[in-house]
């Protein structure tokens, strides 16, 4: 099947990532379900294992509400609130006009009761009812008529000053809580709707297989993962891209294990974060209860998807602020389980021992500059196109360097490695292997004359006329020949000598896989190799740009994060990262400080990043970034002033003296101005210096063009 999680996650290098070949015809697979002939079935669980779980917990995670919300919001089970703040009467105010509001109806059932306010108030039982019911000689009736009358006067009265007092107000804040009964589990939905019964497959004529994971679901055999996955599958037959027929004969052979991952992983060892595979949500903190914060969102749970992360994701704070931990991992372990569940596919870098989880997370894991590395990293991104592989090695090489301005380019540098990797791809029918690529930059006469004889072997003009171009630069001022032989000789180092192989004897991870629902973490040698790192970053950063942006299967959200990305923000990184939001994918960016990123690259890198993060701790020149990018809004301004009363008479400072001594304040009358001002979202000093420790300002963009505010959130809740 395509693009249901059921497709190789290989790449497209004449040497793959390899996988356990298929099992022979008539053979017993672990997910088969079938015995060989003459075996006895397979026993249902291991010997004196726990029994499986009855499905309750699954089945209430599945019916969960989850309504349609404002963008970040954490959707499970979550309940809208308005979205402007009701007015909230102070705790003593709210009191003691409760108390005030039934004196005063006592006092007036009291005037009534005892004639002092005449007896009109009984006039209207007097006209309506035959005075042979009021003045009846049956003491019962009488007496149910007139007590009738003043109940019915007493209750119009309560009614009366109790909403005046805010009664209601009062039982709803302080009665209410303390009385209030745990809520009733919802009942099950109605079968056409319920979603543990597949409504929609049976709708499209697959009854057997919605009846088989109706039951999958109900005996406990079934995970939120599981769900995603067979959702994804069949998205895709829907869309036409696999047959009805295969997904339901799969459906109905393995139940909730069908359409598997290519690892055959259901699931993570384990999760450090809370994640919502319905909605694809993993939640990262709750938004703090601030008055700065809109009211929709004060107190609700802080969600991160691939609908916010389509268009990317930029978290700047210093070391400790939880970048990694808070931020980072929780983001990649939601795009592996995304991966597991056929619809995503991610790439993890990051320093060597970084916590970016464990291996057993990932199915490819580049350890680079590590002996033991399984896997082995493809400079050349997997492409066959000399022009192509010189544009993203000129990035990766000296992307750093060009005019850090948003019209700076490296086309020369392009052309320079453009001039060497066509001819040798030409003779050899493979790009040159790191040393060999080094030893044509420095222009040695020997490999320069070598490759020329190969090329007049073969006959290929064309390209002897690119090497003759290349030769004639060599020693020019301006040649960018020499800058890019010393950047790749940090790469030609003895700790890489077993990396970047081109001749098949390794193998190789290309991004050219992000067809494929694949999970992979790149170590980069952060310790004794910092400036190789930044190269490497720079490579897996401009092959994932270029990758994205052509493959053929964009229904797979594609997500490069890039624990620091110091040293790999560039002109052209800025361009390519703005188009991958139409290409359903993002990239998730950490920074110390802006400072890692050339000034006149900061504004368009904040414009072109749709989410936006600042952690506490910030510097106040960074929070002036963030200040600028958030810009300002119109708020309203309150500016009270009190002035003293002074007063005239005796009986008037007499009143004073005693307010003065009950209150401890002279008596002063308050004037209240009220204006319309415009004031920035979050100021350069707040965000340095108003930020508490664990929180972070997060304004969020999605893929669809709705915008959150910059929110305070507690990444610790």
């Amino acid at each position: 099947m395509d693009s249901d999680g059921t497709h190789d996650a290989r790449g497209t290098h004449p040497t793959p990532v390899p996988r356990p070949a298929a099992p022979p015809p008539g053979a017993v697979t672990p997910h088969s379900g079938v015995p060989a002939p003459g075996l006895p079935p397979r026993p249902a669980g291991a010997p004196g294992a726990p029994p499986l779980p009855d499905g309750a917990a699954f089945l209430g995670w599945l019916r969960a509400p989850r309504p349609a919300t404002l963008p970040g919001i954490w959707r499970f089970a979550h309940k809208p609130r308005p979205a402007q703040e009701p007015e909230v009467v102070p705790t003593r105010q709210l009191l003691s006009g409760a108390l005030i509001a039934f004196l005063v109806g006592w006092l007036v059932w009291s005037l009534l009761w005892n004639g002092y306010l005449g007896g009109w108030w009984v006039l209207p039982l007097e006209l309506f009812l035959p005075d042979s019911w009021i003045y009846a000689h049956d003491e019962l009736g009488n007496a149910f008529v007139w007590y009738g009358y003043y109940t019915l006067i007493a209750f119009g009265i309560m009614i009366a000053v109790g909403k005046i007092g805010r009664w209601g107000e009062v039982w709803r804040r302080f009665a209410a809580p303390h009385l209030r009964r745990r809520e009733a589990p919802a009942p099950p939905p109605p079968p056409e709707e319920d979603p543990a019964r597949w409504p929609q497959l049976r709708a499209a004529g697959a009854a057997a297989a919605a009846d088989r994971l109706a039951a999958d679901a109900g005996a406990g055999l079934m995970r939120d993962v599981d769900h995603a996955r067979i959702a994804r599958a069949w998205r895709s037959v829907r869309s036409g891209r696999s047959p009805l027929a295969a997904f339901t004969d799969a459906v109905v052979r393995d139940g909730a294990r069908a359409c598997p991952h290519p690892s055959g992983d259901r699931d993570l060892p384990a999760r450090a974060a809370r994640h919502d595979l319905a909605t694809a949500q993993v939640r990262i903190g709750t938004t703090a209860d601030d008055p700065r914060n809109p009211y929709a969102y004060r107190g609700t749970g802080l969600a991160l998807g691939p609908e916010l992360l389509g268009t990317s994701l930029l978290a700047v704070g210093p070391g400790g602020s939880g970048k990694t931990a808070r931020v980072v991992w929780p983001l990649a372990e939601s795009l592996c389980l995304g991966a597991l569940a056929g619809r995503a596919a991610v790439v993890v870098v990051g320093a060597a021992g970084a916590g970016l989880g464990p291996t057993e997370d990932y199915d490819v894991v580049v350890r680079v500059g590590h002996p033991d590395s399984e896997y082995d990293l493809d400079l050349y991104g997997g492409t066959t196109d000399p022009d192509e592989a010189a544009a993203v090695l000129a990035e990766a090489l000296v992307g750093d360097l060009v005019d850090p301005h948003p019209s700076g380019d490296s086309r020369r540098s392009t052309t320079c490695l453009a001039q060497l990797l066509g001819p040798h791809y030409a003779v050899h029918r493979r790009f040159p292997s790191v040393p060999e690529l080094r030893a044509l930059l420095d222009g040695s006469p020997g490999p320069l004359g070598a490759l020329r004889k190969a090329l007049q072997d073969a006959g290929q003009n064309a390209m002897i006329r690119e090497l003759d171009a290349r030769e004639r630069q060599l020693g020019h001022p301006g040649d960018p020949g020499a800058v890019l032989a010393d950047r790749i000789a940090l790469l030609d180092r003895p700790a890489f000598a077993a990396f970047f192989d081109t001749t098949g004897r390794s193998t190789p991870f290309s991004l050219r896989a992000l067809d494929h629902p694949v999970r992979v973490r790149v170590d980069l040698p952060e310790r004794g190799h910092a400036d190789a790192s930044r190269i490497l970053a720079r490579l897996v950063l401009a092959q994932f740009t270029a990758s994205a942006a052509v493959r053929e299967d964009r229904s797979l959200f594609a997500c490069l994060v890039l624990d620091d990305a110091s040293g790999t923000v560039t002109p052209e990184a800025v361009r390519r990262v703005q188009r991958l939001r139409s290409a359903n994918a993002g990239v998730v960016m950490t920074l110390r400080t802006l400072d890692d990123v050339p000034r006149p690259l900061r504004t368009p890198l904040l414009g072109a990043i749709g989410c936006r993060m600042a952690l506490s701790g910030l510097t106040p020149w960074d929070g002036q970034d963030f200040a600028e990018v958030w810009g300002k809004e119109w708020t309203e301004a309150r500016d009270v002033t009190d002035r003293q009363i002074i007063a005239e008479t005796p009986l008037g400072k007499t009143v004073h003296m005693l307010r003065r001594v009950i209150t401890g304040n002279a008596p002063t009358a308050r004037a209240v101005t009220v204006r319309q001002v415009e004031r920035e979202r979050w100021s350069a000093s707040e965000l340095a210096h108003g930020v508490p420790p664990g929180h972070a300002v997060l304004s969020l963009t999605d893929v669809r063009g709705e915008y959150a505010p910059p929110l305070l959130v507690d990444l610790r809740a």
